[in-house]
């Protein structure tokens, strides 16, 4: 982790304005174009004189020029464009005159990052030149373009008024893999912390409930017959992949590792676990292993459905 921001990262390079800190900024998110605009469907203009040119040129700059004085009369000082797939979301014309209101530019926010972008900076996202106005602006204290190392750049956008308490964690590494196993296992520790906002009992890991529920069920089904008793009898079967998934990636031996845990489960030893770095089976909550109890239930509760889902399934239709 190279760095942590009480605010908003982008990763998009500010554009050659000039202009790379502003403070006391005050944002606009823009989602129309700073460019000529382009008709619905393709044509062609034949210009036969020079005369033409030159109005096509000075009509284009005019309303260029009238777009980016609606910007700077709003009060905009830094501006964020969304990203364009149509047409060129700014063009060298938009950028020069925005380069000499010394305004931040920030182009190509991804569609999905909208919302997160306007709800953190507290401002609206603006359709149209018309909607230019100042309550629409987001304010901020710092706008600032820095280098992260390596010749990259990213915009940070810290002190935001308003209510939203978002914070950025900057990822490098010495490569792309390295930086993408430290993303990953960032949203694994922070997806731990989400489980226990929303359900704050803990049970024991090593595979231990997973047995112990593997083991309840197959006594509760030599209880009944028929049917019933199968399936039961299958489901506690189909509970005891997770501690031996568990043993096999330890690099253990799976078949023997489970079959102790249960043993041991059955005679009573309810948080008995699976220790990987003692390579053998013990008290989990010693080891202080954890888990959200909401882990081991979702993965409960997604799996049955996954199942049910596939038997209401009565035939599969081929097609090429």
């Amino acid at each position: 982790i190279n760095a942590e921001y009480g605010g908003i990262v982008l990763t998009q390079k500010a554009q050659a304005t000039g202009v790379h800190r502003v403070e006391r900024a005050k944002v606009a998110l823009i989602q129309f174009c700073l460019s000529p605009p382009k008709t619905d469907m393709d044509n062609q203009v034949v210009i036969s004189d020079y005369t033409q040119m030159d109005r096509i040129l000075r009509e284009e700059r005019a309303y260029i020029l009238d777009l980016c004085k609606k910007i700077k009369k709003s009060g905009a000082n830094v501006l964020l464009i969304q990203k364009s797939i149509l047409r060129d979301a700014l063009n060298d014309m938009a950028l020069h005159f925005l380069t000499k209101m010394k305004v931040l530019v920030v182009k190509d926010i991804e569609r999905d990052e909208i919302d997160f972008v306007s709800r953190t900076l507290g401002c609206r996202p603006i359709a149209t030149a018309d909607h230019m106005l100042p309550e629409h602006l987001g304010q901020a204290d710092l706008v600032e373009e820095i280098h992260i190392g390596g010749g990259n750049k990213v915009v940070s956008i810290t002190g935001c008024q308003t209510s939203a308490k978002t914070c950025s964690i900057l990822v490098q590494g010495s490569n792309k893999l390295l930086a993408d196993e430290a993303e990953r296992s960032i949203h694994d520790a922070l997806c731990v912390i989400r489980c226990l906002v929303k359900n704050k009992n803990m049970i024991a890991g090593g595979g231990a409930p997973e047995i112990e529920l593997s083991l309840k069920l197959a006594q509760y089904a030599a209880t009944l017959s028929g049917v019933e008793s199968h399936c039961i009898k299958a489901f506690a079967d189909a509970l005891e992949i997770i501690p031996f998934t568990l043993a096999e990636n330890a690099g253990l031996p799976p078949i023997k590792i489970v079959t102790e845990l249960r043993n041991r489960h059955a005679e009573g030893e309810a948080m008995a676990g699976i220790n990987v770095k003692k390579s053998c089976i013990t008290n989990i909550t010693e080891e202080n292993v954890l888990q959200p109890a909401l882990v081991s239930i979702s993965a409960i509760t997604l799996a049955s459905e996954t199942v049910r889902s596939i038997l209401k399934i009565d035939d599969i239709v081929n097609t090429r």
